[in-house]
């Protein structure tokens, strides 16, 4: 499996697209907000996508930082951003978000459909982690012992819980969770740089 990782944005938002030999393509926090961005991600996916297999997005909570390409994302290749249904109610208000952060642009809705517990193409496993936000996940990839973390989990750090949907209780749990995992499992953060399960445990 090949990962590709992007800092996006004026947040700087990790974004991830990862490929298999076969070409299935998995978009991770389309979080492309400039041109540039937009195009490097599409020269990107373009090089490693057959157009006969499966493109995926997911996003891993639904803050407006990981989702500033998700309209781009989903009219360019014609496919919803998955997420867990207790976030998209948040997506689809995104306008709120970016009245809160102070944003003056116009929220542009975007195509959002609920995921499923598992996605065979990719072999993944959705943790759900709440406390970020309530519909906050990690991806969790056992054979290549890899986890896609969002804000759950950072290199020597967590997401923040004083918006609207965050838990402290809830997301420390969800940190207990995950470091049950095996610790050579390296971390693939929404923000910074990646870290291992066992790092972290220290």
């Amino acid at each position: 499996m090949k990962i590709e990782q992007f800092t996006f944005g004026p947040f700087g938002t990790n974004t991830y697209v990862l490929a298999d030999e076969e070409g299935k393509v998995l978009l991770i926090d389309p979080a492309c907000f400039y041109e540039q961005e937009r195009q490097l991600l599409y020269q990107t996916i373009t090089r490693l996508h057959q157009p006969d297999q499966p493109l995926t997005i997911v996003a891993t909570h639904g803050h407006l930082d990981h989702l500033w390409g998700a309209k781009w994302a989903t009219e360019t290749w014609h496919t919803p951003v998955l997420m867990h249904k207790a976030d998209i109610p948040m997506a689809q208000a995104m306008q709120q978000q970016y009245d809160l952060f102070g944003v003056g642009l116009k929220a542009e809705r975007f195509e959002i459909e609920e995921f499923r517990s598992q996605d065979s193409d990719f072999r993944f496993q959705i943790i759900h982690t709440p406390g970020h936000t309530q519909g906050s996940v990690c991806l969790y990839f056992p054979e290549e012992r890899k986890l896609f973390s969002g804000d759950t989990l950072f290199r020597c750090g967590y997401g923040r819980t004083d918006l609207p949907g965050g838990n402290y209780g809830q997301l420390i749990s969800s940190l207990e969770h995950l470091m049950t995992l095996p610790p050579e499992t390296e971390v693939f953060p929404g923000h910074g740089e990646s870290t291992t399960i066992g790092y972290e445990r220290r």
